[in-house]
Parts: C-alpha cells; structure tokens; sequence
C-alpha cells in the first residue's frame, strides 16, 4: 500500500461488532468492524472468505445489508455493499425501545457496601 489515499468515498474509523454470513451458509459469524462508509467497510475476524464470495452483513441500527467481499489480507478483509446505506446510522447509539428486555440494564444494589456497625452493639477491647 502507498501513503496516497486513492479513496473517492469518507469511511468512519470505528470499532463495533457485526454478524456476517457467507454465501448462502446458516452460520453467522461475528467480526469487528474497522472502518464504514456508505458502500462498503472493512472487518477482522477468522473467517475463511476469498475476494468474490457473497456476503450478508448485519450492522447494528442499519440491518442486515448484501455485499460482496472486494479484497482480502491476513484477517482483514473488505466487503462492497450491494447499495450505499446511512453509516451515520451505526454511530448512533441504541435507544432503551430499541433494545430488547433482557438487555435493558436495571441498577443493582448488590455491590453496595454493608451498613455501619451499631455503636451500642460493639465489644469494647
């Protein structure tokens, strides 16, 4: 690679999680997700995929989106969207009505430190 950036399109660096299945596999497999722009991002993660295969990628607030993977090098490789999508979008946090319920965290109280001893209840030494 040159120190020349040949890119047309603005790529978001980032570091989120994302599900891809390949080809027409059952299995999804979980990456990370370096960078993202509208048409394409690239993952890391061991999986065994080669430059053409058909990828399905599901992004966090965006959804599930087809691709194909453009190049591949060591664990890194990236894939090309089929259509462009609103990268702003996986930034954005996810709200509490969109989460589902098990994964709404609810204070615990379980790590508060004990109460004080009683004075009156003390042995004196």
């Amino acid at each position: 690679m040159t120190g020349v950036e040949t890119r047309s399109v603005m790529r978001d660096s980032l570091f989120l999680l994302a599900g891809i299945r390949v080809e027409q596999g059952a299995d999804v497999h979980r990456v990370r997700v370096r960078n993202l722009s509208d048409g394409g991002m690239m993952a890391e993660g061991n999986l065994a995929v080669k430059r053409g295969h058909r990828v399905e990628v599901e992004l966090r607030n965006i959804g599930c989106i087809a691709g194909s993977v453009a190049w591949v090098q060591d664990n890194r490789f990236g894939i090309a969207f089929d259509e462009e999508v609103d990268s702003q979008q996986a930034r954005r946090p996810l709200q509490a009505d969109e989460l589902a319920p098990a994964t709404i965290l609810k204070p615990s109280w379980a790590h508060r430190a004990p109460s004080p001893p009683d004075a009156a209840k003390l042995r004196k030494v």
